[in-house]
């Protein structure tokens, strides 16, 4: 009886242990997918499957600490490039934000100024004013980001 027990008890260790390195083969598979997800640039689909893999092995606990500083990286360079492209549509807009009230000014100076110019101009503002909390959102974001890459860095 106590071999038959062993006997058991010895198989469902090994069958566990083969399971948990087919599990930590596949998750690794998944983070190596991830991984060049961000490298081609595809930071939405790398940031999914870093997700598929959390929820699909929480077990494999080095892949996920790999997945997470990955997961940070993507982040933090999808948060730089829409900041980048942010920026630049602010600069534009605020240079016809300043055309446009320069314009309005020399009308409201003439008497000429058309209710169309002023709902254009405060409409111009308005895009300013959103752009300017997207780009103060996102450079939140990426200090947020790298003070815990840091967080992590130091033990």
């Amino acid at each position: 009886m106590k071999r038959i027990v062993l006997l058991l008890t010895a198989t469902t260790l090994l069958l566990t242990d083969c399971k948990n390195d087919n599990s930590q083969i596949q998750a690794e598979s998944l983070l190596e997918e991830a991984n060049t997800n961000y490298e081609r640039g595809a930071y939405d689909e790398a940031l999914r499957t870093i997700d598929s893999l959390r929820q699909v092995y929480p077990n494999a606990i080095e892949t996920r600490r790999k997945a997470l500083k990955l997961y940070q990286d993507v982040e933090l360079k999808k948060a730089q490039e829409e900041l980048a492209i942010a920026d630049s549509l602010l600069q534009l807009v605020q240079h016809d934000l300043n055309y446009q009230q320069e314009k309005v000014d020399r009308d409201k100076a003439a008497l000429r100024a058309t209710p169309e110019e002023l709902t254009m101009l405060t409409r111009t503002r308005m895009k300013r004013d959103s752009l300017r909390t997207q780009c103060e959102v996102l450079g939140g974001k990426i200090r947020y980001i790298h003070k815990k890459q840091k967080e992590v860095k130091q033990p």
